[in-house]
């Protein structure tokens, strides 16, 4: 349903939807941020949204939330994150990204990208850990220019197959997109080599 769903934004907003649809997915929006990327990747790959401006809606979109994530944190995070710690849902979110704030530090962020709740909660935490905006920055925003280009590129490859995809790699996170990067590997290796060995038969039968 949210895959139609986004579809149907798509077809009525144009390129601004990957954009809003990112930036607001924070609000609960029924569609996962893979689904998003890699459904901009899909049409791009149709030949039905051009490459370029899908790419910098999706990137952009994920910088405006992650901004906003970070500004909530940086000037209103004490009171909220006491309040969140009182809630179950949200309090093993907020533990598991202060452990990876205090042990990875910047790079706690873009781990916590490869996390469907954490990439929201790691620039909170972030904001109330008072980092300075620069070292936010220069973390998140190159972080976000790799996930975007993978799942980008992932859409672009699966094409119609993007829902069962995104669907699976937000169940089981990164391990099924290192499988397809295997896979895919493998594949254009193979391609590569394919014309080697055909040339290289050819001279064992000329000898």
């Amino acid at each position: 349903m949210g895959y139609q769903y986004l579809l149907d934004i798509i077809e009525q907003l144009g390129y601004i939807a990957l954009f809003l649809v990112l930036c607001l997915g924070l609000i609960g929006l029924p569609i996962p941020n893979e689904a998003v990327v890699m459904t901009g990747g899909a049409l791009a790959s149709s030949g039905m949204l051009e490459p370029i401006p899908a790419y910098l809606m999706t990137f952009l979109g994920i910088c405006s939330a992650m901004s906003f994530n970070y500004s909530i944190g940086r000037f209103a995070g004490s009171r909220l994150f006491e309040w969140f710690m009182r809630k179950k849902n949200m309090s093993k979110y907020l533990e598991k990204a202060q452990q990876l704030s205090d042990k990875y530090g910047g790079l706690s962020l873009g781990i916590g990208l490869l996390l469907p709740f954490l990439r929201h909660v790691m620039p909170f935490v972030a904001g109330t850990n008072r980092f300075k905006y620069t070292r936010f920055a220069v973390y998140a925003y190159p972080s976000a220019f790799i996930w975007t280009l993978i799942y980008f590129a992932l859409g672009a490859f699966f094409g119609i197959n993007v829902e069962s995809i995104s669907d699976l790699i937000y169940d089981y996170g990164m391990i099924v997109v290192y499988a397809v990067a295997v896979v895919g590997g493998y594949a254009c290796w193979r391609w590569l080599l394919k014309p080697r060995i055909g040339k290289s038969d050819k001279l064992k039968r000329k000898m």
